[in-house]
């Protein structure tokens, strides 16, 4: 079965994938520098998998950190996640994020264009979409500037993938663009565990749930939405990865730009995520309205028949499992990995 290089694949929605690669046959090596995930989830990996994934420790930007990694391995494909992801503060950091998330992308790109790697599969982001004009977004809604320079590293890297397939026709490019991934793995081994105050909603609810912070904070609710609060489509991180495992079956050697939305289709707001994980918890979350903060969009989520049409992919769990999973991820393992 095919080797597939997965850069950041010790992170959230790398680990995630690399359990689920692993399942579907694949052979996947871990790529990665910790700058936003913890030694700790190889041994988990290990533990769900029953066996060592190999593992490489480098950053993206170093071009023979990479080249090593192909000059030991017959590397298939690339699945593509390592790079900063913090809306907030991209906005503190714009050179950074450039630095790492576009920079990176190119030397990656160099290196599989080089060693002849020809097949990549791209992290991307429903915030390519920015203030959607109509709702449900399809792959056709237009990017927009975004508002973020996290959101516009997404765009520059698509627009590079996409160039690169230009001049190289043999490439296949797959620009996977999710909405909102929440949830962790049944096991309770591996989950979401950020680095200080948590940026989006679910880790910051499961946090608020486990004792380690007071309350949560929903960002206005005067939005022109049924109760105020804004909109998300919030899909199952095991079902994300599983998005990739199909995309692979699908698009491994197939060249051509393959552009898929991995969504669930239905909006739910920050008040309805709340309730439901209030019902997971048997009382209610503590929680409390705040002003709007910025860059928020009002409504965004995803026509997804486009991946169902193609790879056969459609999310299957619901809102009640994700709340289940990450409360469980986050009951067993309070302090993160740091347990």
């Amino acid at each position: 079965m095919a080797t597939i290089l997965v850069t950041g694949g010790a992170g959230y929605i790398g680990s995630h994938t690399v359990v689920e690669l692993v399942k579907a046959g694949y052979d996947p090596i871990i790529f990665d520098n910790f700058s936003n995930a913890k030694p700790a989830v190889l041994d988990r990996i290990k533990q769900i998998c029953g066996r060592r994934v190999p593992f490489y420790a480098g950053d993206i930007r170093v071009y023979d950190q990479l080249a090593q990694v192909f000059a030991q391995n017959k590397i298939d494909g690339v699945i593509h996640f390592a790079g900063l992801k913090a809306v907030g503060e991209s906005v503190n950091k714009p050179l950074e994020y450039y630095d790492n998330n576009v920079n990176g992308s190119r030397v990656l790109l160099q290196v599989m264009r080089d060693y002849g790697c020809k097949n990549f599969i791209f992290s991307s982001s429903s915030t390519v979409y920015g203030e959607p004009d109509a709702l449900p977004l399809t792959e056709q809604s237009p990017i927009k500037r975004a508002n973020s320079p996290y959101g516009q590293t997404k765009i520059d890297i698509e627009y590079m993938a996409q160039e690169l397939q230009h001049a190289h026709p043999d490439f296949s490019v797959v620009l996977l663009r999710y909405f909102n991934p929440v949830g962790a793995h049944e096991s309770g081994l591996i989950g979401e565990d950020p680095q200080g105050i948590p940026n989006n909603l679910m880790p910051y609810i499961t946090q608020v749930a486990v004792g380690r912070r007071e309350c949560l904070s929903i960002f206005g609710n005067d939005y022109p939405t049924p109760d105020g609060t804004c909109i998300r489509d919030y899909i199952h991180v095991v079902d994300l990865a599983l998005g990739h495992v199909a995309a692979l079956n699908h698009c491994l050697d197939k060249a051509g730009v393959h552009i898929y939305n991995l969504g669930t289709g239905v909006g739910y707001s920050v008040s309805d995520m709340v309730k439901a994980f209030s019902k997971v918890l048997g009382h209610e979350l503590p929680h409390k309205f705040a002003p709007r903060r910025a860059g928020d969009v009002v409504a965004c989520y995803a026509d997804a028949s486009k991946a169902k049409n193609e790879l056969g992919w459609v999310a299957t769990h619901t809102l009640d499992d994700m709340c289940r999973d990450a409360y469980n991820w986050q009951k067993n393992n309070p302090n993160g990995y740091d347990d």
